[in-house]
C-alpha cells in the first residue's frame, strides 16, 4: 500500500470522526491523571531547590494530560495527525527553566502522557516505578551528604592554621581568602555527613575567631 492509499484511506475511510470508543479513550484520561498526580506529589516530596514553584508542579499533571489527549487524537487519522503537528510547530514556549531537574519532570510527564495515548498502560506505570526508585535512591544519597559553604573572619597566621587543621578532618576545599588589614576571611567548601557539623563549635571557641557562617549549597559542582 502506498502513501497515496494510506492518506486516501484516512481521509474518505476514516470513521475517527463520527465513531469513538469513549471507554477507551476516558481509561486513557484517567490514567494519565493518575501518573500527573504521581509525579506532582513526587515533585513535592522531593524538591531541593531554593524557591518550590507550586504553578510549575500543576503544570505536570496538565502537561501528562493534554499530551495523552493529544496522542490519541493524532493515532485515529493521518490528516489530524498531521494538522496536529503543523499546529504545534508554531508554538513557542518562553518559560525559562533554573532547576535542570525540572526538564527531567517535564520528559517524564510528556512522556507519560504520549504513552497512555498510546495504549501502552503498562510501560507507563513501570517507567513510573521505575522513577520514583531512582528519585528516592539519589535524594537519600543527597540527604547524607550535603555541601555547606563556610565563610570564617578570624585574625591571625596561626589562627587560620589551626582552622585549616580542624578541617582537615572533613573532607574540604579552600575556595577564597580575603585580607583586610589583620583580619581574615576565608570561604571553604566543606563536605558533611549525616548533618554532623563537628567543625563548627570547635572553630566558634578558636582564638582570634571572630564568627562563622555555614551556607547550604545544593548546586552542581565539581569535586
Amino acid at each position: 500500500m502506498s502513501v497515496r492509499d494510506v492518506v486516501k484511506k484516512s481521509i474518505l475511510n476514516s470513521e475517527a470522526f463520527t465513531t469513538y470508543d469513549i471507554g477507551s479513550i476516558a481509561l486513557k484520561i484517567l490514567i494519565a491523571v493518575l501518573l500527573g498526580v504521581i509525579i506532582f506529589l513526587i515533585y513535592k516530596k522531593f524538591y531541593s531547590g531554593v524557591i518550590y514553584s507550586r504553578n510549575f508542579a500543576v503544570t505536570l499533571i496538565g502537561m501528562t494530560v493534554m499530551t495523552a489527549m493529544i496522542t490519541v487524537a493524532i493515532s485515529t487519522n493521518v490528516v489530524i495527525s498531521l494538522g496536529m503537528v503543523g499546529a504545534l510547530s508554531i508554538v513557542r514556549f518562553r518559560t525559562a527553566v533554573k532547576d535542570p531537574l525540572d526538564l527531567l519532570y517535564l520528559f517524564w510527564a510528556i512522556s507519560s502522557g504520549i504513552t497512555v495515548g498510546a495504549g501502552m498502560n503498562l510501560l507507563a506505570l513501570i517507567v513510573a516505578a521505575v522513577m520514583m526508585a531512582l528519585i528516592w535512591f539519589f535524594y537519600a544519597q543527597q540527604s547524607t551528604n550535603q555541601v555547606y559553604m563556610a565563610v570564617i573572619h578570624y585574625t591571625g597566621d596561626d589562627t587560620g592554621d589551626e582552622i585549616l587543621r580542624e578541617l582537615n578532618k572533613a573532607r574540604y576545599h579552600v575556595k577564597s581568602r580575603t585580607f583586610r588589614g589583620s583580619k581574615t576571611e576565608l570561604a571553604v567548601e566543606v563536605y558533611v555527613k549525616n548533618n554532623d557539623f563537628f567543625f563548627e563549635e570547635k572553630i566558634r571557641n578558636m582564638p582570634g575567631v571572630a564568627d562563622i557562617t555555614l551556607i547550604q549549597y545544593s548546586g552542581e559542582y565539581h569535586g
